[in-house]
């Protein structure tokens, strides 16, 4: 009888060969997809909490400054030297489509509004993102390696909000006034090249801009930026308190942190833009 049961099917020797059972392979994707979804409720749950935590006393003010500092500091000149060439390249392509199309007259218009609804907001995030953020998630993640947060939570004291919401805040604040300089600076790059690169008239590309601009487009771009600084930090904090294996576990999470922001801010980019397209009708129209 042992020597039956030892003897395999056939079969069964492929099937092994091939990589497994295949219901063990369905249960590894059943795990794949419930880590996943797993992961992503947890992230939400995180966000939620640090929304509730914003209006619960006391307000950690001198936490916010200090981080608001930090984020700025290590944001603004990067912020300002990118806009630059991003303004550039956007002037540069649209005058050549509008000069093939003859319509030259409004490069300025379509130029800024490129500027001020898509590329200003996503510099903003993917600085917040790449600069502050990482700092963010290597302190917090730093934090919990040391069991700092743990003792937090014995004494009583909330890691989220004594730690999340002051950063969390801040990389919206960074976010929402960076946005300003980086469409200032990228329209007048743009400026630049259009009229001394080009050619242009300083007049048709302001009597463009003004044609063509609204109000709205810069009110969305606000909110834009606002809503990915939401997104950077809320990411950040959430893969710093959860990192995996000690240090090198912090250094993989801050590679995801980045990783991961980049994909859910280009996401809800377009999201942004499909659902203002058709809420606020262009001018004119």
């Amino acid at each position: 009888m042992a020597a039956r049961r030892a003897v395999r099917h056939p079969g069964h020797l492929r099937q092994e060969l091939r990589g497994g059972h295949p219901a063990d392979a369905h249960r590894r994707e059943r795990r794949v997809i419930t880590g996943a979804l797993r992961q992503t409720g947890r992230l939400f749950a995180l966000a939620a909490e640090v929304v509730r935590a914003v209006f619960r006393r006391p307000f950690q003010f001198r936490e916010f400054v200090e981080q608001f500092w930090f984020v700025a500091s290590v944001t603004i000149l990067p912020a300002a030297l990118v806009s630059i060439p991003f303004g550039a390249v956007i002037a540069l392509q649209v005058g050549s489509l509008t000069e093939q199309l003859g319509a030259q007259s409004f490069t300025g218009g379509a130029s800024v509004l490129a500027v001020v609804q898509q590329a200003s907001p996503l510099i903003v995030a993917l600085l917040i993102a790449g600069a502050g953020g990482s700092a963010i998630c290597a302190d917090l993640g730093s934090r919990k390696i040391r069991e700092e947060l743990d003792a937090m939570e014995v004494m009583g004291v909330s890691p989220v909000q004594r730690l999340v919401v002051p950063r969390v805040l801040a990389a919206m604040g960074v976010a929402v006034l960076l946005n300003g300089l980086v469409s200032v600076v990228g329209i007048l790059g743009g400026y630049f090249f259009n009229v001394i690169m080009q050619g242009g008239t300083p007049g048709a590309y302001l009597s463009s801009f003004s044609a063509l601009a609204q109000l709205p487009d810069l009110y969305v771009s606000e909110l834009k930026a606002l809503v990915f600084g939401f997104i950077a930090g809320i990411v950040a904090a959430y893969r710093g308190l959860n990192p995996r294996g000690g240090p090198k576990g912090v250094g993989d999470a801050v590679n995801q942190s980045v990783v991961i922001t980049f994909l859910l801010l280009f996401f809800v980019n377009m999201v942004m833009t499909a659902v203002y397209l058709q809420i606020v009708p262009p001018k004119g129209g």
